[in-house]
């Protein structure tokens, strides 16, 4: 049930894959380095590497680049976003159509699995399962999401007032389909499964977050945000109130400019590993 939901939603919200690989950022280079020696292929040439929810391949890209030149094989089940993927001809990387709950991939086959921006869709029990099934003995499992602080859970500080303005209308927009990273429910799983008699991942989970700040025109900023699920998928008269109290908000008197006229994002790349018992 997971994963028809989480597909439904994908396939709607995530449409124009060319316009979420265009507007959405890449990972910084030392959040990088980091996951990938709690994965533990740091430096490990040939390792092999599940990039699970590949997208459009915005982390596959990075896998593909290293030195260690791994095997990845990315798992993607929206088919305009695997397509996306697919055009980029990465280097070492096969990409295959699949869910988290059943990856078509043998047994103990990956050294590591990475999953960017992704795994508060299908934080469930069937695909820890799975994940556990395909990583090799003692093999890792490593998170990574860039959050912007208008996608911040509740809890979490804001760097501007537009920032938090603009976190909490998100909060009050249609919470059907999966959950949203910001809900912040995604590690749950963890702590469920570490009670059971045989626990398929070590717990606590590690977490590390990189703070940043990037400046964007403000037209930018909207296609960033336009690329949220959720947003995208608001229709007519919803869709241009929500827009309208971007325009409003988004201002000197609730944030800050730079001398180009461009607006100051904050957020964090957040990391999270843990490991197969």
């Amino acid at each position: 049930m997971a994963s028809v939901v989480y597909l439904q939603a994908s396939s709607t919200g995530f449409e124009d894959a060319k316009a979420y690989d265009a507007h959405r950022p890449s990972y910084p280079a030392d959040a990088v380095q980091s996951l990938l020696t709690h994965l533990g292929v740091a430096g490990k040439a040939k390792a092999r590497i599940i990039d699970l929810a590949a997208g459009t391949g915005k982390f596959t890209e990075l896998l593909s680049a290293r030195p260690e030149e791994y095997e990845v094989l990315a798992v993607e089940p929206t088919r305009s976003m695997r397509e996306t993927l697919v055009d980029k001809g990465l280097r070492g990387v096969e990409v295959r159509e699949g869910t988290a709950e059943a990856m078509d991939v043998e047994d103990a086959w990956a050294d590591g699995i990475a999953v960017a921006q992704a795994f508060h869709w299908f934080a469930n029990e069937t695909a820890l399962a799975e994940i556990h099934r395909v990583l090799k003995p003692g093999g890792t499992l490593a998170m990574i999401w860039n959050v912007e602080d208008y996608n911040k859970p509740a809890a979490w500080p804001a760097g501007s007032k537009w920032e938090q303005s603009l976190n909490e209308r998100l909060f009050t927009l249609s919470d059907s389909g999966p959950p949203r990273f910001r809900h912040n429910s995604w590690p749950l799983v963890f702590g469920r499964q570490a009670k059971w008699e045989k626990p398929l991942f070590s717990t606590p989970i590690g977490e590390e977050k990189l703070p940043w700040t990037v400046w964007l025109d403000k037209a930018a900023v909207w296609d960033r945000v336009h690329t949220l699920s959720h947003v995208y998928t608001l229709e007519g008269e919803d869709k241009v109130a929500f827009k309208a109290l971007f325009d409003h908000e988004v201002n000197g008197s609730n944030g800050e400019f730079n001398e180009e006229g461009q607006v100051g994002v904050h957020g964090v790349t957040l990391l999270a590993w843990s490991t197969k018992l």
